[in-house]
């Protein structure tokens, strides 16, 4: 029974105005121990996320815009196969071509182009057409320039 009666009897001599009840559960240090907290500078917290933002979304537009010039390359070179593969088609050609090998493309002096077999070394020294480019059969009948003349 004492140790009752010794905390009824206890009063604390601080202002209960001035004191906290859980101090633990301050949002700011309520004694002089405590761990300083400092308020944030908002707009600098801001500024840094912003400019970490922006540069992000720079490297995946960058990767992107890549990603579309590629595109773009590509679908070029597939539109120029198909150019040159209408080109062929519509040359004079006595056999059928067979996938993976390659031909010869002439001009003949009468402006009919014309696709061959045989390449332009292998005709001597008088060829009678002008040789234009070398192609090879693609496996989905499109055709590849291999080597083209520059003249």
């Amino acid at each position: 029974m004492k140790k009752e009666d010794s905390k009824e009897a206890f009063v604390n001599p601080i202002d209960k105005d001035k004191i906290a009840e859980n101090p633990s559960l301050l949002p700011y240090a309520s004694n002089i121990g405590s761990a300083i907290i400092r308020p944030l500078d908002k707009g600098k917290v801001k500024g840094l996320a912003m400019n970490a933002m922006y540069e992000q979304t720079e490297v995946h537009l960058n990767q992107l815009r890549e990603q579309v010039e590629t595109l773009i390359k590509q679908a070029k070179e597939v539109h120029e196969r198909v150019e040159i593969s209408e080109t062929i088609y519509l040359a004079e050609m006595g056999f059928d071509p067979i996938v993976g090998r390659f031909y010869h493309l002439y001009l003949r002096k009468n402006g009919k182009k014309v696709l061959s077999m045989v390449a332009p070394h292998e005709w001597g020294k008088n060829c009678p057409y002008e040789f234009e480019a070398t192609v090879k059969l693609l496996s989905d009948h499109t055709w590849e320039v291999m080597e083209i003349n520059k003249d």
